[in-house]
């Protein structure tokens, strides 16, 4: 009783267990990953990595701050598994650099939103939401009407991306700025949202076949 009196009075002592048990702790958690041989994440049975074009639309996605409203990463739940579709997995994020899970709601979770709406739902909900969705609370955003790509640095993107694990091809990253120049910020960003999920689907499809 003395020694926990002692330590919970004694800032230093206070200070020096909370260290050694956040570092027992985070031992525990991660050098398991990695000694153990299969730690390794395996991508989802073909899965993708983004085009050129999809890449550019991720970047003004993150740039706008969608992903403070909108999370990528259904639960297993049953509710949201039922409203989302498949629960998120792990493979189907090896070539995500960061990740945009997110916490926060919003708006709905988009981890399965691809192929979902057609691209015209998605030009007017960009540019007035409140044209398709009534009580929604989302901003306009008419600029990426009018900014166009120049596809500038969309190669070295790809480039330092392969260096991360994502299998870019020479041929892929030669034609990366020809692929997005003169793209409007609202295509790149609608055929980024139309592919989210759909390489999941294709996976949990090819699991039930």
């Amino acid at each position: 009783m003395k020694f926990l009196q002692k330590t919970e009075t004694n800032v230093a002592f206070l200070i020096l267990f909370i260290f050694i048990a956040v570092s027992v702790g985070g031992a525990i958690e991660i050098l398991p990953m990695v000694f153990h041989g299969d730690a390794k994440v395996e991508p989802v049975k073909g899965l993708k990595p983004y085009t050129a074009l999809q890449l550019e639309g991720r970047d003004i996605y993150i740039r706008e701050g969608c992903a403070v409203c909108h999370t990528q990463m259904v639960r297993t739940l049953r509710a949201e598994t039922q409203r989302y579709g498949h629960y998120s997995v792990r493979g189907e994020d090896v070539y995500e650099h960061p990740f945009l899970w997110g916490s926060k709601r919003t708006g709905p979770d988009l981890a399965r939103i691809g192929g979902r709406y057609s691209d015209e739902w998605h030009r007017a909900h960009l540019l007035d939401p409140r044209s398709v969705v009534p009580q929604s609370n989302m901003p306009r955003f008419p600029w990426l009407f009018e900014n166009l790509l120049d596809g500038k640095h969309t190669a070295r993107k790809m480039e330092v991306l392969r260096t991360l694990g994502v299998p870019y091809t020479d041929e892929d990253i030669a034609g990366a700025r020809d692929a997005v120049q003169d793209f409007t910020e609202s295509e790149a960003l609608i055929a980024y949202l139309q592919s989210l999920g759909l390489d999941m689907s294709e996976a949990s499809r090819g699991a039930g076949s």
